[in-house]
């Protein structure tokens, strides 16, 4: 799995040393972080596009993430989709869990599903929802669900 940086740079090592040395280093300069996880995806003709972002908020400092993308060419219909990327952003989370746990930092998985039943989106809400607390994850959705709905986003309508 390729990881990179915002402006560009490829995350070299594995993404749990990575994430380890980044909460290491934001402890030693004093920073609190939360940490959000999210996805989005984008249909471009035959293939979707998935992007997952993992963002580390500086408690009143701004913030930074690290981007993942990846391309399907499987067609999914919105609830398919919705929830594919749901299960990308808990497979990232599941994965970093125990770090964030170690260094006490709170995680949060967002999902990029309306909460207003008039969208689409909607339909996946319950299942998203069940799919993520049931693994004992923090859960957001649109409104509140910046990493996916306007960093991921931006990752993949570029």
């Amino acid at each position: 799995m390729l990881w990179r940086k915002f402006n560009g740079e490829l995350i070299t090592e594995p993404i749990y040393q990575a994430v380890e040395k980044i909460i290491l280093a934001e402890a030693e300069a004093g920073n609190r972080l939360k940490v959000c996880i999210g996805t989005d995806s984008q249909v471009k003709g035959s293939e979707t596009e998935f992007a997952t972002v993992i963002v580390f908020l500086r408690e009143g400092r701004g913030g930074f993430m690290l981007i993942h993308n990846e391309k399907s060419g499987l067609c999914y219909s919105i609830k398919e989709r919705m929830l594919m990327e749901v299960a990308k952003s808990i497979e990232i989370a599941y994965a970093l869990c125990n770090l964030f746990t170690e260094y006490d930092i709170d995680m949060e998985v967002h999902a990029d599903i309306n909460t207003n039943a008039q969208f689409k989106s909607n339909e996946a809400l319950k299942e998203a929802m069940g799919y993520i607390l049931g693994m004992g994850f923090a859960f957001k959705a649109k409104p509140e669900a910046f990493a996916s709905s306007s960093c991921a986003n931006k990752m993949v309508h570029g």
